[in-house]
């Protein structure tokens, strides 16, 4: 793991509505997320993980704290330059993949480069990249309705780290999978931040979250606990206790 921070949220609060109905989705929550990191966060429903994500990528803007990509400052950021951000260093897998049916692997991964101005041809060639260096060249002329879930899901992978993007964002990216596709879907994942990008993964199985690095545990909004992973028997056995 490298010293280089790719993300980091301080002392972020997320509040919604006013009153009786007011509630504190996140309260002053800091995490740290370095290059070739990758952190679970976990906790019950509700708990804010989904929120924590949102945030982190600039699609939901904290009431308080500050948010750093790439050590540059996303809050108060244009709406523009928050796309920008997104296509240029931030990528998201989420259960819904949004693979558009009538475009191939290769031509799914390209979209969001082509979206940034890149040339169809740059962009493919970045595409195929994507897509090789996950060991996934197979898949590169297939159309989503030809693969199987777990492929739709790594070529998702590659979509989000296509190009210079190096902090991905998992919300529940094997919840749709059986648990061997599911595995191999995490391995894909681990190796991908092993070779220098960073991941926050939201999981509620301890089996996934023990792919990670570091656990982050949230309820009611807030960091209850954070641990660097000794093991999966032992993070089975602290779940039960969370």
């Amino acid at each position: 793991m490298s010293d280089e921070v790719l993300l980091r949220l301080r002392d972020v609060s997320r509040v919604h509505g006013h009153g009786p109905v007011r509630v504190r989705a996140l309260d002053r929550v800091d995490l740290t997320l370095r290059a070739g990191e990758l952190v679970a966060i976990m906790g019950p429903s509700g708990s804010g993980k989904s929120t924590l994500l949102t945030i982190a990528g600039g699609l939901d803007a904290p009431s308080e704290g500050d948010v750093e990509v790439e050590g540059r400052s996303i809050v108060g950021a244009s709406t523009g330059a928050l796309a920008r951000m997104r296509r240029r260093s931030v990528g998201y897998v989420f259960q819904d993949l949004n693979l558009i049916p009538t475009l191939t692997a290769a031509e799914n991964v390209a979209l969001p480069l082509e979206l940034d101005g890149a040339s169809r041809r740059v962009a493919l060639r970045s595409a195929r990249k994507s897509i090789d260096d996950l060991e996934l060249g197979d898949l590169v002329d297939r159309f989503p309705d030809e693969m199987s879930g777990g492929q739709q899901q790594r070529i998702a992978i590659a979509r989000a780290l296509v190009g210079p993007r190096r902090v991905l964002l998992a919300d529940e990216p094997t919840g749709a999978l059986d648990s061997q596709t599911g595995e191999a879907v995490l391995r894909l994942l681990r190796r991908r931040i092993d070779r220098g990008a960073a991941g926050l993964l939201v999981t509620h199985d301890a089996r996934h979250a023990a792919w990670a690095d570091r656990i982050v545990h949230l309820r009611d909004g807030s960091v209850i606990d954070e641990n660097r992973l000794q093991g999966l028997d032992s993070l089975l056995e602290s779940g039960r206790h969370l």
